[in-house]
C-alpha cells in the first residue's frame, strides 16, 4: 500500500536533519555575504556621490568667487574712469559729459553678457544713471525708478558688505510684469566724518550665470542643489524640484549651519530620502548643498540585491524539491517501520492509561485489594508514579452544577474530566508526585504524595495549591470546582477509609456553597444517635403553613435544616427526605381544600432536589412553592370577599323596605358570622352595614317626598320605619330638616322655577 510522503510527519524530520540543512546553510550564507557586501558597497557607493557631488559643487563655489571678483574689478574701472566719475561726484554734469559717460556704461554692459544691469548713484544728483540691455535705460529720477528696492538698499548700506552678492527681484520696467532675478554687487563711497554715503555703482549679475552650473554636472534631474549663506537662508537653486524649500530653523539646515567643514548625510527632504551633500563655508559664507534621492544612488543596488534574494529563493525551492524526491526514494521502508511502532507505541500509550486508570479506580473503590507486593508490581507494569509507602494525600475534585454541566456536555464530558486532570496534575506536580483517576460522573481524583509534604498542621501551601487548581479551572474551562481533601497517611490500607472520608465530607458541600475547600478531617464520622428530629417544630412549620404564615415557616424550615449541619451528611439527607414528604403533603392538600389548582412546582420529590447541590438552591424550592401558595389563597379570599360585599349590597337594596333588615338578619340569611360579615364588610368599603342601610333609606325617602303626596307616616313605613317619629329623628339627624320641611322647601322651589 503506498505511503503519503507528503503528509508524513517523519519524512519532514528527515528532509532537515539530512538535506535541508545543508540547502538553508548554502541559502544563508548566499544571504548573509551578500548583505555585508550591500551595505559596504552602498556606503562606498554613498561616498563616491558626495565626493562627485562636493567637487561639482566646490567648482560652482570658485565660479561664483570669480564671478564677484570679476564684479569688484569691474566696479573699480569703473571708479577711475573720468568720465563715470563725474556722474558720482558732479551735482549737474553737463550733456556731454553725461553721454560720454552712459556710453562708457554701455560699452561695460555690452562687454560683459551676464552684466543684468549697472546703476551709477548720486546722492547730490536727481537722476539715477541706468545702463540696462532692457527695462528702464539712461536718466532716471528717483521716483521715476521702477528698481526701488535698490533705494531703499543705499539707504541703509551700512548692513551690506561691499561686493558680496544680494540676491533680489525687481521689475524690469513700470509697464512690464515680467520680473527679473539679480545678484547684487554694491560698491560704495562713505568716506567722511558723518559716514555718509557719497557714491556708488550698482552691478546687477543674472541669477542664470550663477545658477547654471548648480546641479548640471551630473546630468541627473532628480538632484536638486541650493545656496545657503551665513544665516541659513536659501539664496538659489537650479528650480529642479521647486517643492523643495529650506528654512533657517529646519532641521537640515541646522544640522549643516553646525559644522564649518564638508560633508554628506541622510535625511528627508520635501517626503523623499536623499542624500545631502554640503560644502565647507567659502569666501563669501555661503554653503552649496545638494539633495539626492537616495533611492536613484541605490537603484543599482538594490536591483542586485533582489536578484540575490531570488537566487537564494531558487535554490531552496530546488533543494527542497530534490529533498523531497531523494527522501521519497530512500526513506519510505523507514518511513513504513516508524509508522508501525509508533502506533504499536500509541495503542500501549492507551492501554496503560486505561489499565492504570481502572486499576487505582478499584483501589480506591475497594474492589482490589491493598497489599504492598500489589502495589510495587502494578507501580512497574503500570508506570504509576504514586508511592503508597510514603505519606499521601487524597484530594477530591467535583463539579459544581454538574446536573445542568452534565446536560449541556454529556458528549463531551470525557473530554472535560480529561482537561481538568491534565490541569491539576501540571499545577500539583510542582510540590507532589501525583496520579490522576477519573471516578465517573462529577468526580476526580488526585493521589498526591512527597517526602518533604507539609503536616497536617501546616496546610497554607497545599490550600494555596488547590485554590490555584480551581482558579485554572474556572479561568480555561469555566467550570467551578469543589474540592475536599484527606489527612496524611502512610499506610496503604487507609487508602479505602480515606477515599470515603473525603466523599461524605464532600457532601458538606450542600452548607459550604460551590468553589468550596473542604478539609476532611473537620467533618468526621459521628455517631447520629444523639441527633433527635424535632418533630415540635415541624408541626409548628405545618401549623405556620396552614394557617398562610409563610414567613414564619420559612424560618422553622431553615432553623431545621441547620441543625443538621454538625451531623453526617446522610442526618440532612434523611431530614431533608422527611421534610419533603411532609410539605408536600401539607402543600397538596391545602391546594385540594382550597380547590385551587396544583402548581407545577408540585409535587417536590427527591428527585427533583436531587439536581440541587447547596441548601440554598433547595430552600428556594421550598420557598418558592410556599411564596405560590400564599400568592394563590390571597388571590382566592379576594375573590370570596368580593362576591360577599356583592350579594350584602344586594340584599340591601331589595330589603331596604323590610323593617327587619339588619346586620344579624343579612348573617342569618348569608348563614355566617354577624362579626365576621361585619369586619369584612368594613375592611372593603370602609363603611359600616348599618350606615349603608340608614343612608339607602334616607335617600329613599327623600325621593318619595319630592315625587309622591303620601304622608310621612306611610312614607317611613315603606323605606322599613314602623315608628314615624324615629323616622322624623333619623332624618333630621342626615339632613339638618325634618320630613315636612324638607317637602315645603321642595314645593317653593319648584313653584319659583315655574314662575321664571
Amino acid at each position: 500500500m503506498p505511503v503519503n510522503i507528503k503528509t508524513s510527519g517523519d519524512n519532514r524530520n528527515l528532509y532537515v536533519k539530512l538535506l535541508l540543512s545543508t540547502i538553508l546553510c548554502t541559502v544563508l550564507t548566499l544571504l548573509v555575504s551578500s548583505t555585508i557586501y550591500f551595505v559596504n558597497y552602498r556606503n562606498i557607493n554613498l561616498n563616491q556621490v558626495y565626493q562627485t557631488d562636493l567637487e561639482n559643487l566646490t567648482q560652482t563655489s570658485r565660479e561664483v568667487i570669480s564671478m564677484t571678483e570679476s564684479a569688484q574689478s569691474l566696479t573699480f574701472q569703473m571708479y577711475r574712469n573720468g568720465n563715470i566719475t563725474k556722474l558720482m561726484f558732479y551735482e549737474n554734469p553737463d550733456i556731454y559729459d553725461t553721454t560720454a559717460a552712459m556710453r562708457e556704461l554701455n560699452n561695460y554692459l555690452n562687454s560683459m553678457p551676464y552684466i543684468a544691469s549697472i546703476y551709477v548713484y548720486n546722492p547730490k544728483a536727481p537722476y539715477v544713471y541706468v545702463s540696462s540691455n532692457t527695462g528702464q535705460n539712461g536718466l532716471m529720477k528717483k521716483d521715476e525708478l521702477v528698481d526701488q528696492d535698490i533705494l531703499t538698499i543705499l539707504d541703509h548700506f551700512q548692513e551690506f558688505k561691499p561686493f558680496v552678492p544680494i540676491p533680489r527681484t525687481y521689475l524690469k520696467n513700470a509697464s512690464a510684469t515680467q520680473k527679473s532675478n539679480v545678484y547684487t554687487y554694491l560698491c560704495y563711497d562713505a568716506i567722511g566724518n558723518d559716514n555718509a554715503l557719497n557714491s556708488a555703482i550698482i552691478v546687477n549679475i543674472t541669477t542664470d550665470w550663477i545658477n547654471k552650473d548648480i546641479g548640471k554636472q551630473r546630468g541627473d534631474e532628480a538632484s536638486s542643489s541650493f545656496i545657503l549663506d551665513d544665516k541659513g537662508n536659501m539664496l538659489a537653486g537650479d528650480n529642479l524640484n521647486p517643492s523643495i524649500t529650506l528654512a533657517p530653523e529646519s532641521a537640515i539646515t541646522q544640522q549643516i549651519m553646525s559644522t564649518k567643514l564638508a560633508g554628506y548625510f541622510i535625511g528627508t527632504v520635501g517626503g523623499t530620502k536623499s542624500l545631502i551633500s554640503y560644502t565647507a563655508p567659502d569666501s563669501l559664507e555661503w554653503r552649496y548643498i545638494r539633495f539626492t534621492p537616495y533611492e536613484i544612488i541605490t537603484r543599482k543596488l538594490n536591483a542586485i540585491r533582489t536578484t540575490t534574494i531570488y537566487i537564494g529563493i531558487s535554490i531552496l525551492a530546488v533543494g527542497l524539491f530534490i529533498s523531497w524526491l531523494l527522501s521519497r526514494k530512500l526513506y519510505i521502508p523507514i518511513n513504513r517501520i516508524v509508522n508501525k511502532m509508533k502506533s504499536l507505541e500509541s495503542d500501549k500509550r492507551n492501554s496503560l492509561f486505561t489499565l492504570k486508570q481502572d486499576v487505582l479506580r478499584k483501589l480506591l473503590q475497594g474492589h482490589e485489594p491493598v497489599t504492598t507486593k500489589m502495589m510495587r508490581d502494578k507501580r512497574s507494569e503500570l508506570g504509576i508514579s504514586f508511592d503508597f509507602q510514603d505519606d499521601y494525600r487524597l484530594i477530591l475534585l467535583r463539579i459544581d452544577r454538574f446536573q445542568p454541566f452534565w446536560q449541556n456536555h454529556q458528549d463531551d464530558l470525557h473530554v472535560y474530566k480529561y482537561a481538568i486532570m491534565n490541569i491539576s496534575s501540571e499545577i500539583a506536580s510542582q510540590a507532589f508526585q501525583v496520579e490522576t483517576v477519573d471516578m465517573g460522573d462529577d468526580r476526580t481524583v488526585l493521589l498526591i504524595n512527597d517526602r518533604n509534604a507539609p503536616s497536617d498542621g501546616d496546610q497554607s501551601m497545599l490550600q494555596t495549591l488547590l485554590k490555584q487548581i480551581q482558579k485554572a479551572v474556572n479561568d480555561l474551562l469555566k467550570i467551578s470546582l469543589s474540592i475536599t481533601y484527606s489527612p496524611q497517611s502512610s499506610q496503604p490500607q487507609n487508602l479505602v477509609p480515606l477515599y470515603r472520608q473525603v466523599v461524605e465530607a464532600s457532601e458538606h458541600r450542600v452548607f459550604l456553597g460551590s468553589g468550596c475547600l473542604i478539609a476532611s478531617q473537620e467533618h468526621p464520622y459521628t455517631e447520629t444517635d444523639d441527633y433527635l428530629f424535632t418533630v415540635e417544630k415541624e408541626k409548628k412549620l405545618v401549623d405556620a403553613l396552614m394557617a398562610g404564615k409563610v414567613g414564619e415557616a420559612k424560618k422553622l424550615y431553615a432553623v431545621i435544616m441547620e441543625e443538621t449541619h454538625p451531623y453526617p451528611i446522610r442526618v440532612f439527607q434523611a431530614t431533608l427526605s422527611r421534610l419533603t414528604i411532609t410539605l408536600s403533603g401539607v402543600l397538596y392538600t391545602i391546594f385540594k381544600n382550597n380547590s385551587l389548582d396544583l402548581p407545577p412546582i408540585l409535587p417536590i420529590s427527591r428527585q427533583t432536589l436531587a439536581q440541587f447541590e447547596t441548601i440554598e438552591e433547595i430552600e428556594a424550592v421550598f420557598f418558592e412553592a410556599f411564596d405560590e401558595m400564599k400568592r394563590r389563597l390571597d388571590d382566592k379570599r379576594s375573590m370570596k370577599q368580593d362576591d360577599l360585599i356583592r350579594r350584602i349590597n344586594e340584599m340591601i337594596e331589595l330589603n331596604c323596605g323590610d323593617p327587619n333588615l339588619c346586620l344579624n338578619w343579612i348573617a342569618d340569611e348569608l348563614d355566617m358570622s354577624p362579626i365576621y360579615i361585619s369586619r369584612v364588610y368594613k375592611q372593603n368599603t370602609l363603611k359600616a352595614v348599618v350606615d349603608v342601610i340608614n343612608t339607602m333609606r334616607m335617600e329613599r325617602a327623600k325621593g318619595l317626598l319630592k315625587q309622591s303626596d303620601l304622608s310621612i307616616a306611610d312614607i317611613a313605613e315603606r323605606i322599613g320605619y314602623t315608628n314615624s317619629s324615629y323616622f322624623y329623628r333619623m332624618f333630621k339627624k342626615n339632613f339638618g330638616v325634618t320630613p315636612t320641611d324638607y317637602r315645603k322647601t321642595d314645593v317653593i322651589e319648584s313653584e319659583n322655577q315655574a314662575l321664571t
